[in-house]
This record gives structure tokens, C-alpha cells and sequence, in this order.
């Protein structure tokens, strides 16, 4: 590890300390927000980790999400918590596996309708099941887990998914995938397994996703299908990644801040429009910064550095 490295892990253990000491100014709305950006945090970062390199757009999110939520309310009177979350974690890495072995072949606009209807397909079943066999359209999760240890708990799995990517980014599949992104065909030339790369990523944003729902079912108190499968969900992940850019390990957390807590005035004040708005907020990202805030900086920066060697 190069000095610079000790550097910057040194800061990021050092912002990580700082931020576990959020519950402790014992303050019910930053609380209640930093619970939210966390979240976020874990699901648009996972998101990257394979949706940067490969350039292909995952709606899936909300559907490993909701299945780890169910597998805690399914789970939750027979089994520890600490069991449940890791199981979550396994359910959503399975699904995600079955999923990515169905579809990974596909690319562009059909890779994105596949996904963005997988939510809704497993929505649809779980609905059938409770309603013919269970006599129940939703579950009670009734714990003693408070808000602030829901926090750590997120902040620990935001450390883990942030050290995965770094390890990822300096390994031969992170080599591997940042080749398949820029051309898939001189990435078969060159003998990498494509296929096998991208499902590898996408398992391990599958499990996160799991993990995430499960830890936050909890705070739910009450999971039913529309709540746990909430398309909007998948959404709001692809649009704070993007905002933020998919380049940088790091890029996402930029575009989660902001837009959560935009959000949080959006909800409230016009909470009849916010599929449109986010529709409109998505368009916008596309169109005006693909590459993320972090993208328009790097490249203000590089065009800056170049205008100074030339004078």
C-alpha cells in the first residue's frame, strides 16, 4: 500500500468514526435522514459497482430489497436477527445469480424492461401467495431493534460494500470489467468470460440490496408487497448514482446527499407527483451531466490543467 493510500484510509476510517457519533447528538430528524442516506448510500454504491463498468442499467434493486425484507418478516420469530440478515444477504445473491444467468446475454433497452418488470413479477407472487395461503396481504415486524442501531448497521455494511469496490477496482475482474465496458468484443478476444464478470458484480450488488431491505425492515414495522417492491425504489438508486457518477467508487455518495434530502421536501410537499418528478430528474441527469457531477468536475479540472501547459 502506497502512502497515499495509507492517506486516504486513514480519512475514510477517520469520516466513518464521525459519522457513527451521528446517533448520538440525539436529534430525531438528522437521525431519521442519516438512516435514509446510509441506505442509499449501500444501495447506489452497490449499483455502481456493477452497473458503472458494464454500462448496463439495473431496475433490479428493488426487487433483492424487497426479499430481504420479507425474509425478516417471514423469519423474524423463529430466527436471530443477526441470522436473518445474513440469510437475506444469500436470498438476494441467489436471486440476483438466477437472474443474471437469465438475462445477462441481453443488452441495452431489453436488459432495462427485463429488470424494471422482475420487481413487479415478484411483487405479483408474493401477493398471490399471502392472499391464497396466508389469508394476509402483509407482515408485522416487531422488534426491539431501535432507528439508531438500524443507523450502525448501515454504516457498517456502507464500509463493507466501499471496501469491496476498492478491492474490486484493484483486482483482474475490476481489470476485466472496465475492458467489457468500453468494447465486449475485444473483451472476448482477449479470452475474458463476459458473461461470468458481469454476473459476479451482479450477485454482489443482488446481495447488498438483500441485506439492505432486511436490515430495514425493522424501521417498516409493516411489509406488504407494495411497499416492499416499490419500483420508485430502483429508480431513486439509478438516478443518485448517476447524479453523482458511476466512475468513482466514491461518485455516488455525491449524487445520494443532495438527493435524498431534496427529496425529503419533495415527498412532502407534492406527494402525488413524485413518479413524474422523478421521470423528469432522470431525463435531466441523462441529457444535461451523463457523467455525473464527479465526470463534469474531473473534466472542468483536465480542461483547466491543459489550458495552464499550454500558456
Amino acid at each position: 500500500m502506497t502512502a497515499r493510500e495509507t492517506r486516504t484510509l486513514i480519512l475514510v476510517v477517520v469520516a466513518f468514526a464521525l459519522l457513527a457519533c451521528l446517533p448520538l447528538l440525539r436529534h430525531g430528524y438528522l437521525l431519521s435522514l442519516g438512516v435514509d442516506i446510509a441506505m442509499y448510500t449501500v444501495l447506489a454504491t452497490s449499483w455502481a459497482l456493477f452497473s458503472g463498468p458494464t454500462h448496463y442499467i439495473s431496475l433490479a434493486t428493488a426487487a433483492f430489497y424487497g426479499i430481504g425484507a420479507y425474509v425478516v418478516a417471514a423469519g423474524i420469530g423463529t430466527l436471530p436477527y443477526p441470522a436473518l440478515v445474513a440469510l437475506a444477504g444469500l436470498a438476494g445473491a441467489v436471486a440476483a445469480a438466477l437472474v443474471g444467468l437469465a438475462t445477462l446475454r441481453l443488452s441495452g433497452v431489453y436488459f432495462v424492461i427485463f429488470t424494471l418488470g422482475l420487481a413487479e413479477l415478484v411483487r405479483q407472487i408474493v401477493t398471490w401467495v399471502q392472499n391464497n395461503f396466508t389469508g394476509s396481504r402483509g407482515m408485522y415486524v416487531l422488534t426491539s431493534i431501535t432507528e439508531r442501531m438500524i443507523y450502525w448497521e448501515l454504516l457498517a455494511l456502507a464500509a463493507a460494500v466501499f471496501f469491496i469496490g476498492w478491492r474490486v477496482a484493484r483486482s483482474r475482474l475490476g481489470f476485466a470489467l472496465r475492458i467489457i465496458g468500453n468494447d465486449e468484443t475485444v473483451a472476448a478476444h482477449l479470452g475474458i468470460n463476459s458473461a461470468a464478470c458481469k454476473l459476479a458484480l451482479f450477485v454482489i450488488s443482488g446481495a447488498f440490496a438483500g441485506m439492505v431491505g432486511a436490515i430495514m425492515a425493522p424501521r417498516l414495522s409493516y411489509i406488504e408487497p407494495s411497499i416492499a417492491f416499490t419500483s420508485e425504489l430502483s429508480f431513486q438508486v439509478v438516478i443518485m448514482a448517476l447524479l453523482g457518477g458511476v466512475h468513482r467508487l466514491w461518485g455516488p455518495l455525491v449524487g445520494v446527499i443532495p438527493f435524498t434530502i431534496l427529496w425529503e421536501v419533495i415527498a412532502a410537499r407534492f406527494p402525488t407527483q413524485t413518479v413524474l418528478l422523478l421521470g423528469i430528474a432522470f431525463l435531466l441527469i441523462v441529457y444535461l451531466i451523463p457523467n455525473g457531477v464527479v465526470g463534469r468536475i474531473e473534466s472542468a479540472l483536465r480542461a483547466a490543467q491543459r489550458r495552464v501547459s499550454h500558456a
